[in-house]
């Protein structure tokens, strides 16, 4: 197909010059869009500025500018690759690769800019959270800013659940550091809780945990389902559904019989313990649970984007 022989002959090019950092994505996009209108063969020169020592054209704005007419409002580079190093020479080859290529045919200028947009949208995925702590701030503040950028992604990439799998192994970061590792096993978030044979996301003892996002009627009934086989059922939710949580269990009949966590709290309670209410302490306890989740997303996950980096201020 026309489309797959296109994007085939620009892989080359981005896997030869390791096209898929900011600073040469923000040059592809643009230098794309401004050699529309300029006559072939293109001349490198007429790509420079007037010292030579930058690219021509490129800046925040237009990049910005760019990208949202495909749909990306997300800031890749605040001076549009401008002052990037090695993008000169990534100017020359690009020129020279375009001229190569009009010789042989015309080309699809919608078709290649398109593409080096969906190389953007694949960078912005695979970029990790940030979890940022501040002495200042709470250890809910600091998680409350991290599942933010996980609700924005989610919102960006419809029909994926990155909050959802954020939470639950937080949660399985956190009981790897408070329990023996051979009493309970971690899936990745994909996997079906009945073919695992656990009841829930987690089993622990005669306990149950449920981690979800969005509580709803199923869940309830595999909490009832949890009771009636001996098991205490938890649901460890973000804190705008604890409520619904509650009241979903109350229409049930279930008031009493399962607890509802904000995983929030869950998460803060124990840094807090652990740390003995000392600010480095506390930072260092959740440093702990980061490296750890991130071992877990290496392990049970095939998504790299899910990964968090770190950041004390």
């Amino acid at each position: 197909m026309e489309g797959d022989r296109i994007k085939n002959r620009l892989k080359t090019f981005k896997d030869e010059h390791n096209a898929v950092t900011k600073g040469p994505l923000s040059l592809l996009v643009q230098l794309t869009r401004i050699v529309r209108s300029k006559p072939f063969p293109l001349d490198p020169g007429e790509f420079l500025t007037e010292n030579k020592g930058q690219v021509a054209g490129l800046g925040g704005g237009n990049l910005k500018k760019v990208l949202k007419e495909h749909g990306i409002t997300q800031t890749l580079a605040a001076e549009g690759g401008r002052t990037s190093r090695g993008n000169l020479g990534l100017m020359i080859a690009y020129v020279g690769f375009l001229n190569a290529w009009r010789t042989e045919e015309s080309i699809d200028f919608d078709a290649i800019e398109e593409y080096w947009a969906e190389q953007v949208r694949e960078y912005f995925r695979n970029q990790p959270f940030v979890l940022t702590t501040d002495p200042s701030k709470t250890v809910a503040a600091a998680l409350d800013g991290l599942f933010e950028q996980a609700r924005k992604r989610q919102r960006q990439n419809p029909g994926t659940q990155y909050l959802g799998a954020v939470l639950q192994h937080l949660v399985g970061a956190k009981l790897f550091l408070i329990l023996p590792q051979d009493q309970f096993a971690i899936y990745g978030v994909s996997v079906a809780d009945l073919p695992a044979e656990r009841g829930g996301d987690f089993r622990i003892g005669d306990t149950i945990l449920h981690c979800t996002t969005a509580p709803g009627a199923p869940l309830i009934e595999k909490c009832s389902d949890n009771i009636e086989f001996g098991y205490a059922p938890v649901i460890i939710t973000v804190f705008e559904r604890v409520k619904t949580a509650l009241d979903l269990a109350a229409d049930a009949g279930l008031s009493g019989r399962l607890e509802v966590w904000d995983i929030r709290q869950f998460l803060s309670t124990n840094i807090n313990e652990h740390g003995r209410f000392d600010a480095a302490s506390k930072s260092e306890m959740l440093s702990n649970i980061i490296e750890k989740y991130n071992e877990i997303i290496a392990e049970v996950e095939t998504d790299p984007s899910l990964r968090i980096a770190f950041k004390r201020k």
